[in-house]
């Protein structure tokens, strides 16, 4: 479906923030919505409390790697959520950024990850319903 939005997230390492936010995007759209994240820096592997926190509400993210950011990957998204690390990613006329003041869960208990996975839930729900009505 050509008109069918796409949103990339974006962080440093790609093993946190953003992985939570692709996998709340992917499953509350129900496909409605292309999906894609990426890291300035990225880790190794994902944040396992982060993936603990994601398996806690349901949602596995265990399969996701961390990935570059490209500049294609950008060119392709028609929104950009940066979450730390906005200077780091191209700029585009026509694209819609936005930069999400988020807490970085790297070296954070499961308690400060579970706060942080239910802000970015909500700012999900808040994102698919703009999109849902354009």
């Amino acid at each position: 479906m050509p008109d069918k939005p796409s949103v990339l997230f974006v962080c440093v390492h790609n093993a946190g923030r953003s992985q939570m936010a692709a996998g709340w995007l992917t499953h509350l759209a129900a496909g409605r919505i292309e999906v894609r994240s990426a890291g300035s820096a990225p880790a190794e592997s994902i944040n396992p409390v982060a993936v603990a926190a994601m398996a806690e509400a349901g949602i596995d993210i265990t399969g996701q790697t961390p990935k570059i950011l490209t500049t294609e990957a950008v060119q392709d998204s028609d929104v950009v959520i940066t979450m730390g690390c906005g200077d780091a990613c191209p700029f585009f006329p026509g694209k819609r950024y936005e930069d999400w003041k988020l807490d970085d869960p790297a070296g954070q208990d499961i308690e400060a990850v579970r706060g942080i996975r239910d802000e970015i839930r909500a700012r999900i729900e808040k994102l698919i319903a703009e999109l849902d009505a354009r």
